[in-house]
């Protein structure tokens, strides 16, 4: 088996009978005697070779740029209820989503149940996500109390980290209608911000979890995505943000929303954080003592 580029081989899914997802660039995904072939042009992780796939053994396979997927790969997919996605390099971007979702509903539906009691499950989950993002189980029950001491940590958190980096920081500024108005940490903090959401879409597709029931966003139509993301917001989407900018200082030629990329691309890859974004939705639907 091709190991995924981002760890996801070892992020175990209950799926009846598989595990697993794989990444491949570069290539040609088709079927040849009725097993799926994967002819590839060599890129960073899959060298150039003409490879066999255990579609039976995985869930999902993620086909990144360079790619094409031919009608009768998706046929034998579907057949096998194996789910593709195409991705940005590394898992930056979910440009589809999957034509099958894993044959588990389990997740789903402990999302459900919890999004629909507001008072009570919905605010657990709520809370239990800042928990892991403060680092401590606030006494809260009101939502917008919780945001606001969210709010007030980012803040300091944006300015120590550009302070412990070196990067110029005047404050978290955004213009929906004009996002290129915004000085490079601001810009850069919206490219990483985007990669991040790339990865928890990836996240939440692979578990079979509802994009749109959030516990903490809620207009969007991806507000759980949005959720998962921001559990990432400190250790991955601000550091990298920052490191854009320095590296954009030291290559001005370089567009930042490339420079970003390909760093949350590198982040994502080293610690593995797709699949430790699938643990954390596996956690935060089991029980408050199994759940840490």
């Amino acid at each position: 088996m091709l190991k995924g580029r981002l760890g996801l081989e070892q992020a175990r899914l209950p799926h009846a009978d598989r595990h697993g997802l794989v990444y491949l660039e570069r290539g040609a995904l088709t079927v040849e005697d009725g097993c799926l072939r994967f002819v590839g042009g060599g890129g960073e992780v899959v060298a150039a070779g003409d490879y066999r796939i255990p579609h039976q053994a995985l869930s999902m396979v993620l086909l990144g740029p360079g790619s094409t997927v031919s009608h009768d790969a998706l046929r034998l997919l579907a057949r096998h209820n194996t789910a593709l996605a195409a991705v940005g390099e590394d898992g930056v971007r979910l440009y589809t989503a999957p034509p099958l979702l894993p044959d588990f509903s389990n997740l789903a539906r402990a999302q459900a149940l919890a999004w629909a009691d507001a008072k009570g499950a919905r605010m657990m989950a709520a809370r239990r996500m800042y928990a892991w993002r403060l680092g401590e189980v606030l006494p809260h029950r009101d939502i917008a109390v919780l945001r606001g001491i969210e709010g007030a940590r980012m803040k300091e958190t944006y300015r120590l980290t550009a302070e412990r980096m070196g990067v110029r920081w005047q404050g978290r500024h955004y213009d929906r209608t004009d996002p290129m108005a915004a000085d490079a940490p601001n810009q850069a903090l919206n490219h990483a911000a985007s990669a991040v959401e790339g990865a928890a879409a990836i996240a939440v597709a692979a578990t079979a979890t509802i994009p749109q029931l959030g516990f903490i966003h809620e207009d969007s139509g991806q507000s759980f995505v949005l959720d998962i993301a921001d559990l990432f917001r400190d250790t991955v989407t601000i550091p990298c943000a920052f490191k854009g900018v320095l590296a954009q200082q030291r290559r001005p030629a370089d567009p930042l929303e490339r420079l970003v990329r390909r760093i949350v691309a590198e982040r994502l890859r080293r610690d593995q954080v797709i699949p430790s974004m699938i643990d954390r939705i596996k956690s935060l639907f089991a029980a408050p003592e199994a759940a840490g």
